[in-house]
């Protein structure tokens, strides 16, 4: 056992004999004062002037080569050709229909299947006989592509809006699922005797100990889960919709306007980096705490 471990139970021991004494925890201080250093916004904007470097360049290179004719613009449209289809369905108001469509069934899909990811996980990850019955079943079926399964929930539950929302759900099920199971069988050994030496019930070893030791794990299964989520959504509005981003994409593809599908294209990249972008937010926020953690 680490010096590390047998300090933290030497408290611990301490801890309990003063409440077997006392009847009330006393109040332990620390002398380690963490310190936040506030972002900067001269390095901020740096740091996002240094990462702009290279789409500039393209774009001024891609534009310049579009006005001089020297791309066709059936083939690669000059991105000021692109901008303005976007200001085009943005005054319509069907650029913003379709864009709500789509991220209503991308968040639906994902919720439900995160949840289960996430109960599936913990219950996988804390029984193993659990792990042996489920388990298997699950990475048979986390081994199918979202293209081979498409077709089959399509035909079981039409073209409406349940066979999107099941084949989004489908692919954002198993990140969470194996990130959360791995991250509560990661946690250390020697945890638990600090549990044990604190009196810890089943439901306070849960709360205070397992879920937060494998908290890392499970928020890069839910970044990883809507990712996939917003990839699902792709698939299946591209499939069958009548609506939503990807029926646009697929609607002007149809009608060859190239302008229209490089729109659709960079909704689906820019909403995704702002949706991973949220939940990096949200992941700095919880694992502040973390000596470990680089944010």
């Amino acid at each position: 056992m680490s010096e590390g471990i047998e300090v933290i139970i030497k408290t611990a021991k301490a801890v309990r004999e003063a409440r077997d004494y006392s009847g009330t925890a006393p109040k332990i201080t620390s002398n380690k004062v963490r310190k936040t250093s506030p972002i900067r916004l001269k390095s901020l904007l740096s740091d996002w002037g240094t990462g702009a470097i290279i789409p500039v360049a393209v774009l001024t290179v891609w534009q310049l080569a579009g006005s001089a004719g020297l791309i066709s613009p059936g083939f690669l449209p000059a991105p000021l050709s692109i901008l303005s289809a976007f200001a085009a369905l943005t005054a319509s108001g069907e650029l913003t229909h379709h864009l709500g469509v789509s991220i209503g069934r991308a968040g639906t899909g994902f919720v439900i299947g995160g949840i289960l990811g996430l109960l599936f996980g913990v219950l996988t990850g804390l029984f193993r006989k659990v792990e042996y019955l489920l388990d298997p079943s699950v990475q048979v079926l986390r081994l199918v592509p979202h293209l081979a399964i498409a077709p089959l929930i399509i035909l079981w539950f039409g073209f409406g809006e349940v066979s999107k929302v099941v084949i989004i759900l489908s692919g954002s099920f198993f990140p969470l699922y194996i990130n959360t199971f791995k991250g509560i069988r990661s946690v250390d050994n020697k945890l638990f005797e600090v549990a044990r030496v604190l009196g810890f019930s089943p439901l306070q070893k849960l709360r205070r100990l397992i879920l937060p030791a494998a908290l890392p794990g499970m928020l890069l299964g839910l970044r990883l889960s809507m990712a996939v989520a917003w990839i699902g959504l792709v698939v299946a509005e591209l499939i069958g919709s009548q609506s939503g981003v990807g029926f646009l994409i697929n609607e002007a593809k149809q009608n060859s306007n190239t302008e229209v599908i490089f729109v659709g294209i960079i909704i689906f990249a820019v909403v995704g980096k702002l949706i991973d972008s949220l939940f990096r937010i949200i992941e700095r926020k919880l694992l502040h705490w973390r000596d470990s953690y680089q944010g």
